[in-house]
């Protein structure tokens, strides 16, 4: 196999990372693309150098995707995608009954990373590079962030008090199921620019990671509130759980009194100490050493407040980041305590595939480290859709209105963030004739 080499430029920043990335998308000159903001390094990766695909039951070994990469034609690739929520009923053994693909990586041609150390700008062709340096080097868009937003009413229309009773059925019957969780979609009625939405978006939130990305036909935007995989080059395996929720309320006083609600509340506290057992068990079953270094702290994300944990592994001898990865997507906060029964009744209840929806967003490389974001508080746009979803965990003690208010609490994150595609200006046309 014939490798090729990166081309590169190191560089002062001199705007914000995400004025920057959001410059860079509007551009035009990135398709696909992928914006991934991870801590504090932010990155954008256009083109498709290779790409990995993964479908139906070829998806269940994902030995595959690393030998794939591993062909990359550049040495010191990093690779950008996404993986559906119905990846994980493959990984279990069962029929996807989701999207064609559901995985889809990509390692790019163009890359920029932007941290506190500076801009890294890559490129494949060094035309390219010199094209890339003076569009970073441009004077950025100090223009104001349009202010106009989509008006998009929250209240559910369809089923999702029902559902919510259906479940507590069979968790108060005789099954293994301790906890599912039950999502809904808001359709969006307007056209969004969701390279807008995303700077809107960002701004009101603090997100664990955030991305923007236009790939494989999907369109998406998020602020994910928790990573379901970070896997360190030396092995270490971090995942961080969140499970129990309240409004954030922008009252002080008000936020600290539903932050003690929260972390008294019996049925929260249930939900929350399941769901991290159950993600103790994952990290278990491909890693040694697994402590809970954090539990039950408050974590903000935008508009909610959450019980947080945070718990770590060392990879065991002859297991690499995807096994990390397979053994702890879905991510359980997500799905259901057992994850296998909850899969069927997710589907049955909810009526469709969820798509990215509680899949991940993710970033992997040639050092061994992976980094893998829960995609909720996300705005979607395919086949001619573009909507909102979100859910709430519910187990034997929840009751149906609770948790739709909660799905409510967790949608303005972004709903009020909705920017329109602007329309372009009218023009006075006068027809005249000469005499």
């Amino acid at each position: 196999m014939t490798r090729t080499s990166y081309y590169e430029a190191r560089l002062p920043l001199a705007e914000e990372p995400l004025d920057l990335m959001a410059r860079l998308v509007r551009s035009g000159l990135f398709a696909p693309y992928v914006v991934y903001e991870n801590g504090s390094e932010w990155s954008l990766a256009g083109g498709a150098l290779t790409s990995v695909r993964l479908a139906g039951h070829e998806a269940a070994d994902l030995s595959r995707v690393g030998e794939r990469l591993a062909q990359a034609p550049v040495a010191d690739w990093r690779a950008y995608g996404w993986a559906a929520f119905e990846l994980g009923p493959v990984l279990a053994g069962t029929t996807p009954g989701g999207p064609d693909t559901l995985l889809h990586l990509i390692v790019p041609e163009d890359e920029i990373r932007a941290s506190a150390n500076g801009l890294l700008v890559r490129s494949v062709d060094p035309a390219r590079l010199d094209l890339l340096i003076q569009l970073v080097q441009a004077p950025g868009d100090t223009g104001a962030e349009p202010a106009d937003r989509i008006p998009l009413p929250l209240e559910d229309t369809g089923q999702y008090r029902a559902a919510v009773a259906a479940a507590l059925v069979e968790l108060q019957g005789d099954g293994p199921l301790e906890k599912v969780i039950l999502s809904r979609q808001v359709p969006v009625p307007a056209a969004v620019d969701l390279t807008a939405t995303y700077v809107a978006g960002r701004r009101a939130n603090t997100p664990a990671r955030s991305f923007l990305l236009n790939l494989g036909r999907i369109q998406a935007t998020g602020f994910s509130p928790e990573t379901v995989a970070e896997v360190a080059p030396d092995g270490t395996v971090t995942t961080r759980p969140l499970a129990g929720t309240r409004a954030r309320t922008g009252s002080a006083v008000e936020d600290a009194r539903l932050r003690t609600d929260l972390l008294s509340d019996p049925k929260e506290i249930h939900e929350h100490a399941i769901s991290v057992k159950l993600a103790l068990e994952d990290l278990a079953a491909v890693c040694d050493a697994t402590v809970v270094s954090e539990y039950m702290t408050v974590q903000q994300r935008g508009t909610v407040q959450h019980l947080a944990s945070t718990l770590t592994g060392r990879l065991r001898a002859g297991h690499g980041p995807w096994d990390a990865f397979a053994a702890l997507f879905p991510a359980v906060t997500a799905t259901g305590i057992p994850k296998a029964a909850a899969y069927p009744l997710i589907r049955s209840l909810e009526g469709r595939p969820r798509g990215l929806y509680a899949g991940a967003v993710l970033t992997c490389d040639a050092t061994g480290a992976l980094d893998a974001a829960l995609v909720l508080r996300s705005l979607f746009q395919h086949n001619g859709r573009c909507w909102l979803q979100a859910g709430a965990g519910v187990v034997s003690q929840s009751w149906p209105e609770r948790e739709h208010e909660e799905t409510c609490e967790k949608l303005r994150s972004i709903a009020h963030r909705l920017v329109p595609v602007a329309q372009p200006p009218q023009t006075d046309v006068r027809l005249s004739t000469d005499s």
